[in-house]
């Protein structure tokens, strides 16, 4: 590797996401790997902790509803629980802060961005019973719930509401302009290899805002083990590695 995140644990934390990135989708933890993603940059993180924040996490949502229902009723309730009492929110102020992928800051802190809320709400829902999935929706990353009827519900963990069709067109709007149509598979649950593939564009996307290479250069390696020979993924790591070594070069 061209840079110097070498660390022991981060090349153990690098190994622990390439063992999961290498399992085929239904094997795939979104959480676990998502912690070690963040592991990474957070030498000495222990995952089962924030695993374990996780559980408590879900126990305290249980002790508020004893049982789990997917109505509109009992998903909004959650959604609130989430949002107003555990203060899981959007971080508005610094929508790009590297901080808002780290699943362990956002636990620590309560400020993600969707994705990340999301895969903490998804996570708490399945514990409590519910048929929840994210929703690799353009621009806005949501969480959709399966209804007893065989429905859908869906949420908006970033701002801590439900949405509907309407809402959704909006956000379609703000991301893909007015005319874009709202296409049903647009809402169609996102797999776990392409929930982490999302997750670490915006972590990339995050770094180089900050002129961040070397971490830029870390998410570029990391979704290669996920999409291998991916051309945008390699086209971006081949750019970083030489502003890299062009970088180093003039501190030389």
């Amino acid at each position: 590797m061209l840079h110097a995140m070498s660390s022991t644990e981060a090349l153990h934390a690098r190994a622990c996401f390439a063992a999961i990135a290498a399992l085929p989708d239904d094997r795939i933890d979104v959480v676990e790997a998502a912690l070690w993603i963040a592991a990474e940059a957070r030498p000495q993180l222990d995952v089962a902790h924030y695993r374990n924040k996780l559980v408590e996490l879900a126990n305290r949502a249980l002790q508020r509803f004893a049982a789990a229902r997917g109505t509109p009723d009992h998903v909004a309730q959650l959604t609130r629980f989430l949002h107003d009492d555990e203060r899981l929110r959007g971080n508005e102020a610094d929508y790009y802060d590297p901080r808002n992928s780290w699943l362990c800051d956002v636990l620590d802190r309560g400020l993600g961005i969707p994705i990340t809320l999301s895969i903490v709400w998804v996570d708490v829902a399945r514990r409590l019973g519910l048929r929840a999935a994210g929703i690799g929706f353009p621009g806005h990353f949501l969480v959709q719930v399966a209804t007893e009827d065989g429905s859908e519900i869906l949420v908006d963990a970033f701002h801590g509401r439900l949405l509907d069709l309407h809402d959704c067109a909006a956000l379609l709007a703000r991301s893909a302009g007015s005319g874009a149509p709202l296409d049903p598979a647009l809402l169609r649950p996102a797999q776990p290899r392409e929930t982490l593939v999302r997750l670490l564009r915006n972590l990339k996307y995050a770094h180089a805002q900050r002129d961040e290479l070397e971490a830029a250069l870390a998410c570029c390696e990391r979704l290669l083990l996920l999409i291998p020979g991916e051309p945008s993924e390699l086209h971006d790591r081949d750019l970083l590695q030489r502003e890299f070594r062009a970088r180093i070069a003039r501190l030389n």
